[in-house]
């Protein structure tokens, strides 16, 4: 829809596995650099992995090209076959003939190392890679095993590259896979882009798609489309389509901050068909209006059950743990707190990261509680608190307490202090839509405000820049940061009123990347 309005040839962010889209990070290099040199010098077996959607596939396309023509490949990318299936699929791919009729796993055996002998005295080389596969069965990885002992005095006649999701580690690692385990001497775990490349990332599509610089992305835009992704090329892909779409909507030719968070929203269900609002309201994002209501029958739910709490005891008590949903075992309910478990684990969190020199002034702690879409909480930087789904549902409210956030979700403590891995789908799914956290200052009355010069206000103008907003770091409170300062109080349900007051230093303080002086 978009791809003329921008002048593209194609679209830039399909999701299918194109080598020239591919964008050679230091990771993908360095993957590539260990795939030629794992083929080119006949080290037998090599392992490629990394999480879903990080590039493996078109990284297997990019390596098919920087090969030679002496090197036969075979390609292998539904692993979900048997052994006498991997073996005809292997056959068929090299161009080996066989009988109409091979049901012997000798014969296939005998064919396919006839076809390497002869590749082998010609001078060439063998390349057997299959795509997933932590998705293969123990029997099928212990016959590609045993194509490994196709070779001669002292080399291989076959090169095996096993490409997989992070869990093909833990298959090859199992007690019944030794052998083969053992026999990988070349191995690589891709990881994600880091913030620079996902830049790079982004304009080496758009330059690939036959774009002549007539769309940009602006550097708000880039922090927000990192964070949503935390690196993962399927990811960007997806939230950068959505954005252009957007902008071409809007008739605008540079994608803003703004316009990748309502894509991002859009991708995580946030966003109906009448752009962020339920239909008829006309009166902002959704979370303006819903949180209010879900708030106030929280706080009659939590009345309600105190007033009641030992009748509702009693009943607990009577009907017995034979009445309890078997759910709420394989859940841990050690990982959801109280309210007064996770308050005091806040504050012991934020106390402990506060060193006795920096107390000099007297250093004031509060509680601080915002209603925030789910998108940002990656741009939380300090321990926080998530109010659950479970608690609006079941009444008295449980919690998870947030020690850091993850490029894969985040690490949370559960009520004995042990730190405890979060992915990002759990997190999504038990998002009640409100976080909490400590804000550490010295004066609460404390504010800043147009017109004001001081080291504070160059640390906000950092703050800002870092998150993405236009500001020019100077120390002076100019009209600039006043707009750019109601910009973020808006985006994320604050007053917009300009004024830095308690409430916006405590999210700033959230999203600070290092702790600036945002004090007197």
């Amino acid at each position: 829809m978009y791809k003329t309005f921008f002048g593209f040839k194609e679209h830039p962010f399909n999701l299918t596995p194109d080598p020239r889209y591919l964008y050679l990070s230091r990771y993908h290099r360095e993957a590539l650099d260990h795939l030629l040199y794992g083929i080119n010098q006949r080290k037998g077996f090599i392992a490629i992995t990394g999480g879903v959607g990080t590039g493996k596939t078109t990284l297997c396309r990019t390596l098919l090209d920087h090969l030679d023509d002496t090197t036969k490949s075979a390609l292998i990318f539904s692993s979900f076959v048997s052994d006498m299936e991997i073996l005809k699929s292997i056959a068929h791919e090299f161009g080996v003939t066989l009988p109409e009729e091979t049901d012997s796993k000798n014969a296939l055996l005998d064919a396919i190392n006839h076809f390497l002998l002869g590749v082998f005295r010609e001078g060439g080389n063998a390349l057997l890679l299959i795509d997933e596969a932590q998705n293969l069965s123990r029997t099928v990885l212990e016959q590609i095993r045993m194509l490994s002992n196709l070779e001669t005095e002292k080399d291989k006649l076959i090169q095996i590259v096993l490409v997989g999701q992070s869990e093909l580690k833990e298959v090859l690692s199992t007690h019944s896979l030794r052998q083969l385990d053992d026999r990988i001497t070349v191995r690589y775990h891709l990881k994600p882009l880091d913030q620079k490349d996902v830049q790079r990332y982004v304009e080496h599509r758009l330059v690939v798609a036959g774009g002549q610089g007539d769309v940009n992305f602006s550097d708000g835009a880039f922090k927000r489309i990192y964070s949503y992704s935390g690196g993962n090329p399927r990811r960007i892909n997806a939230v950068c389509d959505r954005a252009l779409l957007l902008a071409y909507t809007a008739e605008k030719r540079t994608v803003s901050g703004k316009m990748t968070a309502r894509a991002i929203l859009d991708l995580r269900g946030g966003i109906d068909a009448n752009g962020g609002r339920p239909p008829g309201s006309g009166q902002g994002p959704w979370w303006k209006w819903v949180l209010p209501a879900v708030l106030f029958f929280m706080i009659a739910a939590g009345v309600g059950v105190w007033a009641f709490r030992d009748h509702i005891l009693r009943f607990g008590s009577d009907v017995g743990a034979e009445k309890r949903p078997i759910e709420s075992v394989a859940q841990k309910p050690a990982l959801f707190l109280t309210n007064k478990q996770s308050i005091a684990g806040l504050f012991d969190l934020t106390e402990g990261s506060i060193s006795p020199e920096d107390d000099h002034g007297g250093i004031q702690m509060s509680l601080v509680s915002l209603p925030l879409p789910v998108e940002y909480y990656t741009l939380l930087k300090m321990p926080f608190r998530i109010n659950t789904l479970d608690g609006m549902r079941h009444g008295p409210a449980d919690y998870l307490l947030i020690h850091h956030v993850t490029p894969e979700g985040a690490v949370a403590l559960d009520a004995d202090g042990n730190k405890r891995n979060l992915t990002r789908d759990f997190i999504l799914e038990h998002w009640g839509g409100q976080v909490s956290w400590v804000y550490p200052t010295i004066d609460n009355r404390f504010f800043l405000n147009q017109g004001m010069r001081s080291p504070a206000v160059l640390a906000l103008q950092e703050i800002l820049r870092d998150l993405g907003y236009l500001v020019t770091p100077n120390g002076f409170f100019d009209p600039l940061t006043y707009e750019e300062v109601k910009k973020f109080q808006e985006e994320f349900g604050l007053k917009a009123d300009g004024v830095v007051g308690s409430r916006t230093l405590a999210l700033l303080y959230q999203m600070a990347d290092k702790q600036h002086e945002l004090h007197p």
